[in-house]
């Protein structure tokens, strides 16, 4: 197959390429790097030519629901039309799982994008996978004043981005399935001691203090809605031993 890999050099992106690589797989990296813009369009149409199915892994910084919805529902429906011109049969579109009960802005915008795939008028899987094991550190690296670190409370099973990447690469082998069972990690953990482990692990001894942050939707967060449901397939790699493999 002819695979397509939106935000292919991002945390997921890479070990897409990698394990539709190992599987045999032509790859397309559809990255500004890789001059495509995936805002603009420009260079899209090029890159699709004769793709068969395009996972969509691109991701933005941005935590404003204004900002990561544009970015969200404006970078698939440029791809979705790029896909119908060129003939692509499936699209799989990586999600997060829980964002249909969670309040939170970037969550209200990958929920936004899903609407736009699912009317988008290109047979598609949609994969909603709980937070990466690399999530720990994106959070702690926010949460850090003044040599304090701050750990957020929270309820999460994380997963191994590598083993989302084989299963978004599984997802694009087959046909088009709509909703994909949600994919979570093999244990539920408390994120403010996944960042006490990471920051230890990492060598600092300064405090780090488990906050409830005052953010909308992150008291679902503590109580669980960002927890896979019991019908949801589950990874193997834990946090810790993601962590003794850094």
């Amino acid at each position: 197959m002819r695979i397509a890999i939106a935000g292919g050099t991002g945390t997921v992106g890479r070990h897409i390429v990698e394990v539709a690589r190992e599987r045999g797989h032509e790859t397309v990296v559809l990255a500004r790097s890789a001059g495509v813009d995936l805002t603009t369009g420009a260079g899209l149409a090029a890159a699709l030519a004769g793709v068969d199915a395009v996972v969509d892994a691109a991701n933005v910084n941005a935590i404003d629901r204004e900002t990561a919805e544009r970015f969200f529902t404006g970078t698939s429906r440029t791809l979705l039309a790029a896909e119908r011109e060129a003939g692509v049969g499936h699209h799989v579109l990586l999600s997060i799982v829980g964002i249909d009960r969670i309040p939170y802005a970037y969550y209200e915008a990958k929920l936004a994008q899903e609407g736009v795939v699912e009317a988008g008028g290109v047979p598609y899987t949609i994969l909603r996978a709980t937070q990466f094991h690399e999530f720990a550190g994106q959070m702690a690296g926010r949460l850090r004043v003044a040599g304090i670190q701050l750990a957020a409370r929270m309820r999460t099973q994380p997963i191994a981005a590598r083993e989302v990447a084989e299963h978004l690469v599984a997802l694009a082998e087959g046909t088009p399935r709509g909703r994909a069972r949600d994919l979570a990690g093999p244990r539920e953990e408390q994120l403010a001691e996944l960042i006490r482990r990471l920051v230890r692990a990492e060598g600092r001894r300064g405090p780090v203090l488990p906050v409830s942050l005052p953010i909308r939707g992150m008291g679902e967060m503590r109580r669980g809605a960002a927890l896979p449901g019991p019908d949801a397939e589950l990874g193997r790699q834990t946090f810790a031993e993601w962590l003794a493999d850094r």
